[in-house]
Order: C-alpha cells, then structure tokens, then sequence
C-alpha cells in the first residue's frame, strides 16, 4: 500500500466511484478541459460540495506515473468526513462538555495526521478544517494518525470564521494558539472549548485570529521562535485535558 492509493484515474473510474457513493475528497481536472463526460461529472462534484480544482496536465501526469488520466483525477478520502453536529452528538454521548481542535489552514497530511492521534489520546470530541487551502484525509493523514482518523470525527467546513462563529453560540470558548498570548499554562482551558492551531507558515488567519477569546503562547527559550505546529497543539490539547479532568480551575474573568 503507497500514498497513491488514495487516487482515482479516468473518467470512467471517478464517475463509477461518484456513482457508488464512496467518499471523494476532490478532484482535479486539467485546465481547460471540459469536454465529453468531463463536464458532467464536474457538475455532480460541485452539486455534492466536492472541491474541484484545475492543474496544468503534467501534474495530473506526474501524479498518474504519465498512465492515461483523461484529463482528471479524484482523491479519495479514507475516512467519511463528519458535522459539527456530530462532533457535539459525540461530546453528549460521553457526556462531558465539547473539547474541539480548529486547523486553520494547516496543509501537512503529516501535521494534521499527528494532532489526530494526539486529539485521540487526550480526550477531544472533534476536528475541524476548511475545504480549501487544507490538508484532507488522505493516505498520508491515515498513516500519520496511527489509526486516530477512525476514531476522532473531523468536519470539513466552507469556511472557518463562520464555524467558529456557530461555536460561540453553542457556548463554546476559542483559544488561538499564536506568539504574544497569554502563557499557555496559566489560562483556563476547563468548560467547552476549541483549541486553534495555525498554518505551518502563517499561523493564525487574521480575521480568525481576531474571532479567538484568547490567544495563547508557548514561551520560546532557544533561537526558534516557533514550533511544529502538531507539537504545539499537542502541547496545549494535554494541558486541557488536564485542566478538564477537573486538576485545576481558574477564574475566565
């Protein structure tokens, strides 16, 4: 088993896969091409909510092994992609009160993989990313989670500003994890919450950054001023599972 068992080849192929119902992350097709049944199976993705993107052919070539693509590949998704409902079903069910990870923009199957299994380990209800500009649960994310993604419910969501917003009316407090917080250790994580970890280059987008309750720092004592960002989240992830096993309390006030 490779990373390129996550991927369709032909137009055949994704319309039988579309037509059975199995789960297509997105798909890419040449640019420009929308001839003969390329076009209809490009509207039926955009119908389901499937990210549909363009490419010059050589990536879909070196993508295939230079096999005859037909002007499009699909990628899979190993795993269903959940709700926010679901993630919240999921928080009832244990009874206990939402503890979720945001990945805003966060692109590196491996990262994304790791704060899976992490998530897993510490107790979190639930992951959300965007559709776009966003690692998905492909291959290399299964792998990375060490088995996690069948056991942690990740929603993929047109945009994170807006989710984040749906959140706050569920009661649900946001901690964005960036330079120039508060010290990690001395917020109060207890209650329902939802950690925000950034993109690997950016960190937090502006417009999320300025949705968080609380920015939150890890204080950097090397010449880096910066972590990876799955050792980062699993950093804060295990102090609110501490703090949310009722170790320690603090005044949010």
């Amino acid at each position: 088993m490779n990373e390129k068992e996550d991927i369709i080849i032909g137009r055949n192929a994704v319309a039988e896969a579309l037509k059975s119902g199995r789960t297509i992350d997105s798909i890419l097709i040449a640019r420009g091409e929308r001839s003969g049944t390329l076009g209809k199976i490009v509207g039926e993705c955009r119908e389901r909510g499937i990210v549909v993107k363009e490419a010059d052919a050589r990536k879909l070539d070196f993508l295939c092994g230079h096999s005859n693509h037909q002007g499009i590949v699909a990628f899979t998704a190993i795993h269903e992609y959940a709700t926010i409902e679901d993630i919240f079903a999921l928080a009832k069910e244990r009874n206990e009160e939402p503890f979720i990870i945001i990945c805003d923009e966060l692109e590196d199957p491996h990262n994304l993989g790791a704060i899976l299994r992490t998530a897993e380990a510490a107790g979190v209800h639930g992951i959300i990313v965007p559709k776009r500009r966003s690692a998905s649960l492909s291959y290399a994310v299964g792998k990375a989670s060490a088995g996690a993604v069948e056991y942690v419910p990740v929603a993929r969501v047109p945009n994170i500003v807006a989710a984040i917003d749906e959140l706050k009316t569920k009661g649900l407090w946001i901690y964005g994890a960036e330079t120039g917080g508060k010290n990690w250790c001395e917020q109060d994580y207890s209650g329902a919450v939802a950690l925000v970890i950034g993109s690997e280059g950016q960190g937090l987008g502006r417009l999320v950054k300025e949705k968080c309750d609380f920015i939150v720092s890890l204080p950097m004592k090397g010449k880096l001023n910066s972590l990876n960002a799955s050792v980062a989240a699993g950093i804060l992830m295990f102090e609110a599972a501490r703090q949310r096993a009722g170790l320690v309390a603090f005044d949010k006030a």
